[in-house]
């Protein structure tokens, strides 16, 4: 007989939530991946699921739980692209700004990878820029833009995360030259480095962190601590890391230590959104 879980019904309802909003944000996740991140048995997460899918939060699946199909639209992308809006809009500037007329960079299908390529846009006065993605709307938010060419690598459409993933996409990254990759995580902790939800997103994330002479994570504080279910860029592969004011001090500073430069932005006193301050990274510097 399973034991009784701490907390009691209070616990459960919590964590009931917090698994709804997972597979809304990614929508789908596994019995197994559940329970191993919420310690508790394999039961537990499977009559959770049952409770979810009364409500008509979730449809259940084998080995584990999918978004349903009226909520997978806007489940995916457009709830994530909500979520922490403001850490990633400054996010997306301090990282913008970290690029280089003339290089190729490469963009994962992240919500906060799209927040960098519009400011990229805002910034303007790009003379040769060539951004390799395999996220569908960052390829559009930039295709047709002066200055900049898009280039995609092959793949299949995941409707999810409105992106193209799979073994053809090394072909591209085998032959091109990235000066920098710009990646965002579903979770970032020490022991697993930059993580994602699922393998299919993970793998055409290695093909670019492999491909990438420097490889800078843009992930918000809501994801550092965290592990995600599938590792693609270990902590000693990682150049730079951008992120927002509410990151654990302790995870920053052993970053740092590590060589990683770790560079955090902030709301301006005024309070306005579009406004950032970008605190100096205590460890070493980018490379050009």
């Amino acid at each position: 007989m399973e034991r009784p879980e701490p907390g009691g019904e209070v616990f459960a309802r919590e964590r009931q939530q917090t698994i709804a909003r997972l597979i809304e944000e990614h929508g789908r996740a596994r019995v197994a991946d559940l329970a191993a991140q919420f310690g508790v048995s394999a039961v537990t997460i499977r009559k959770d699921l049952l409770t979810l899918e009364a409500e008509g939060r979730v449809s259940r699946a084998h080995g584990g739980a999918i978004a349903p199909e009226r909520n997978l639209p806007e489940s995916a992308f457009e709830v994530r692209e909500r979520l922490n809006r403001e850490a990633k809009d400054l996010i997306g500037r301090a990282a913008a700004a970290m690029v280089v007329d003339g290089e190729s960079i490469a963009f994962d299908a992240s919500t906060t990878a799209l927040s960098v390529a519009r400011h990229l846009k805002a910034r303007g006065g790009w003379a040769q820029l060539t951004v390799i993605t395999n996220g569908l709307r960052i390829a559009t938010e930039l295709a047709g833009y002066p200055g900049i060419t898009v280039a995609m690598p092959g793949g299949f459409v995941r409707r999810e995360a409105l992106s193209l993933v799979g073994q053809l996409g090394d072909a591209v990254f085998q032959r091109v030259n990235v000066q920098k990759a710009f990646l965002g995580a579903a979770g970032f902790s020490l022991d697993s480095g930059l993580s994602d939800a699922t393998e299919e997103e993970a793998q055409i994330k290695r093909f670019m962190a492999s491909a990438a002479r420097e490889v800078i994570a843009i992930v918000d504080s809501s994801k550092w601590e965290r592990a995600a279910f599938a590792t693609f860029c270990r902590i000693e592969e990682l150049t730079a890391v951008v992120s927002d004011s509410g990151v654990p001090g302790a995870m920053a500073a052993a970053l740092r230590t590590g060589g990683v430069d770790v560079r955090l932005v902030e709301r301006q006193a005024g309070g306005e959104a579009s406004g950032a301050r970008l605190e100096p990274s205590l460890g070493g510097g980018m490379g050009s």
